[in-house]
């Protein structure tokens, strides 16, 4: 019972789930009242969370860690799931698949999430990872009247099989060298003359590269992205990012600190892949959903740089980069589901011509949002980079940082040819009014933390070191 006590947030989420499948299914046309109970559910869970934020304790035979580290990542993902739901109301009623079972899939997935970021059993965080991608996969292919939404479903479903496949044979390979599937015990029968338990970890690190779509494990994204309702889309690029940095994380500095040298070469590869492929491949791609798709490998590949820095700063950059990410995703999307005339959605970057005419703030948003996430100074977007290459730096990592500087500068050219084409191309039909408070407040929300960010840039990274201490 004392366990069951620290895992209140979980059980919380878990009996709001079971309740409101029990209410979407004896109650007709119950889709906006469950929409509204979850939101509250995920809002009310973030101060459950926040009691035990300064707790290090593990339970459950020591498979499961509540930590400063797990309890941020948690809180950001409450955050995520909860805007992903905020904003994307009205698009699911246009579309048609005002269907309850999307916030139970939600639900379910953030759950997941929960076990990846605090699971310390290699079984634990198996268990989390498919919690959260089985209901992916069905959100990917819940627009049935789309032959898209069904095709992105099956590739996502058949490859994220392939991926949690190479992940538990990693798994095995580790549990049969180091006698133990739990973190602290691996980490005190680890051997890096031993080479099972090297292939098992690179195994495991293909099936985590996998879930956060870094190079060469990156195949399903975009077509995954540009598949999927936008809706679905958009919670692709929050909450899981979040969930799979931190099991990445959380396995290399627990489990694998003594095989840093080993796994670092691996993880700077991967990290240089993504970034040179997110910023070269995107330069052809017209459609925004696939634009963002690439946009957020490259991204994921500034985060891993963090990752490859091995210390406790470099920790600390990667959970600052990607709580910035989320933010900067929430108005990207935000702005694309605005793309509609006629209740008829667009993704054509073409048809975003002339749009400041007719649309001077969203365009300023979006502007301000693509500028962030380029890198440019004084938004968001740029002290997220910074830290991360001072870390790099610091490590003396510095082919590192001058490729990721490189590749940062060739990915401002995609995001700079949006913007011109906003503000200079010739004008197009007027898109549909702003409608419904979740999308405006979602906008106006994300808009003011990417500009007014610098104000105090120390706020976020002091509490992300604060977090990272604990992998000392």
């Amino acid at each position: 019972m004392i366990d069951f006590q620290n895992i209140y947030p979980e059980i919380f989420l878990i009996m709001s789930t079971l309740s409101l499948l029990m209410i979407g299914v004896f109650f007709k046309n119950s889709f906006a009242l469950v929409k509204k109970i979850t939101i509250f559910a995920l809002i009310i869970c973030i101060p459950l969370v926040y009691v035990n934020f300064g707790n290090q304790i593990l339970v459950f035979n020591n498979s499961y860690s509540i930590n400063v580290f797990s309890n941020l990542l948690k809180i950001i993902i409450l955050i995520s799931s909860a805007f992903s739901l905020i904003f994307t109301g009205q698009y699911l009623k246009r579309i048609n698949i005002e269907k309850f079972e999307y916030m139970i899939l939600i639900l379910s997935s953030t759950i997941g999430m929960f076990v990846m970021v605090s699971a310390n059993d290699l079984i634990g965080l198996y268990l989390g990872i498919e919690l959260q991608s089985l209901s992916l996969y069905v959100l990917s292919s819940l627009d049935r009247n789309s032959l898209n939404s069904s095709e992105s479903g099956v590739k996502y479903f058949v490859l994220g099989a392939l991926s949690s496949g190479l992940f538990l044979y990693g798994c095995s390979l580790i549990y049969g060298f180091t006698g133990s599937t739990n973190y602290l015990m691996i980490s005190e029968n680890l051997s890096v003359e031993n080479l099972g338990i090297i292939f098992g970890l690179v195994f495991v690190i293909v099936g985590l590269a996998f879930k956060i779509s870094a190079v060469p494990f990156h195949m399903w994204t975009p077509d995954v992205y540009q598949g999927s309702p936008t809706s679905v889309t958009a919670f692709f690029a929050l909450a899981p990012k979040v969930a799979g940095m931190g099991a990445f994380i959380q396995i290399l500095f627990v489990a694998f600190k003594g095989a840093y040298v080993e796994w670092k070469s691996i993880i700077v590869f991967i990290s240089i892949a993504s970034m040179i492929l997110g910023s070269v491949a995107a330069i052809g791609q017209t459609n925004i959903k696939r634009l963002m798709a690439y946009s957020s490998i490259g991204h994921m590949g500034y985060a891993l740089a963090g990752v490859a820095a091995g210390s406790i700063a470099g920790i600390s950059s990667t959970v600052s980069y990607i709580s910035i990410y989320v933010v900067m995703n929430i108005a990207a999307f935000t702005c694309i589901l605005f793309l509609s005339r006629e209740k008829k959605y667009f993704e054509d970057i073409r048809e975003l011509g002339g749009m400041s005419k007719n649309h001077p703030i969203v365009s300023a948003c979006l502007c301000l949002t693509l500028f962030s996430l380029a890198g440019i100074p004084p938004l968001a977007g740029f002290f997220a980079k910074f830290y991360v290459f001072k870390a790099v730096i610091e490590s003396e990592m510095y082919m590192l940082a001058i490729i990721g500087l490189l590749s940062s500068v060739i990915s401002a050219f995609y995001y700079l040819r949006v913007i011109k084409i906003i503000y200079f191309d010739k004008n197009k039909e007027k898109f549909d009014e702003m409608s419904g408070f979740g999308m405006k407040f979602s906008l106006t929300t994300s808009s003011l933390l990417i500009l007014f960010y610098f104000i105090n840039p120390s706020l976020l990274i002091n509490i992300t070191d604060l977090a990272s201490k604990i992998f000392k």
